[in-house]
């Protein structure tokens, strides 16, 4: 399969960025769609990357549907959906990941919804972006429901192994996911090197990143793109959107000159 629009998109934006900072938008956090689509808005307008809708559950049906469109007439970065399964699937947006959820201890995880998913991706028309996705303790609700084997905390070299795996078997990016809101904060940022060092392929961390400087850290480690969610669903979400863009650029900048 060919890279297509929003692939190449990402990869151009990296070359010419160094790194790059995705909004996710989970549309059960917020108090009404419009406040959802407030902050799609808002992403755009700070400059983020790519727009992503999803969540863990329930995101789907005419919900999805309607959400989708009226996040596109707002925005004008690629709109993604993050799935939480085989329902999380519009033909209005512009790409999915396209997830092995890979230390899950169901198969069904792994590959039995992506066979049910297939055919509903093809027949949407929108693009498959491949990509393992490796979810890290605590795991919060994508751990429970994706009946996950945590990867630990102080495992960086493990968790490397698994997304090279990953690149190895043709996935195209990686995600290491802490789930939503972690007491414990972001991925580790020896795990993001070491998983960083190992791949080819651009890397995405996800969870727990909250501030400017949590996003300059984990940018510096070598994360290629971070994913940020519940930190722009409270206070003023433009001022922090500003500010985290505004890390990620100058850490990104960095890595360019390097």
């Amino acid at each position: 399969m060919k890279p297509g629009k929003v692939e190449q998109y990402i990869h151009e934006q990296l070359a010419k960025k160094g790194a790059l900072l995705f909004a996710l938008i989970d549309p059960l956090d917020y108090k009404s769609p419009e406040d959802a689509i407030k902050t799609a808005k808002q992403a755009d307008q700070a400059d983020c990357d790519v727009v992503l809708i999803g969540g863990s559950t329930g995101v789907q049906g005419e919900m999805l549907d309607n959400l989708t469109k009226a996040i596109k007439q707002v925005v004008s970065v690629p709109v993604v959906l993050f799935p939480g399964n085989i329902g999380t699937v519009t033909k209005y947006a512009d790409a999915v990941y396209f997830m092995s959820l890979l230390n899950s201890r169901n198969p069904y995880w792994i590959s039995g919804a992506q066979m049910l998913a297939a055919p509903m991706v093809k027949q949407c028309g929108i693009e498959p972006l491949p990509v393992g996705y490796i979810v890290v303790e605590p795991g919060g609700t994508v751990g429970h429901v994706g009946e996950v084997n945590l990867m630990p905390r102080d495992k960086p070299k493990l968790a490397a192994s698994l997304a090279l795996a990953a690149q190895y078997m043709g996935m195209r990016f990686v995600i290491t996911d802490t789930g939503s809101n972690p007491k414990d904060g972001y991925v580790p940022l020896e795990m993001v090197s070491v998983v960083a060092s190992v791949l080819d392929v651009p890397y995405i961390v996800a969870g727990g990143i909250r501030s400017a400087e949590d996003a300059k850290n984990v940018v510096t480690a070598g994360a290629s793109a971070i994913q940020v969610g519940t930190a722009f669903e409270q206070g003023n979400a433009t001022a922090k959107m500003v500010e985290m863009v505004k890390a990620v650029r100058l850490a990104g900048a960095k890595r360019i000159r390097k």
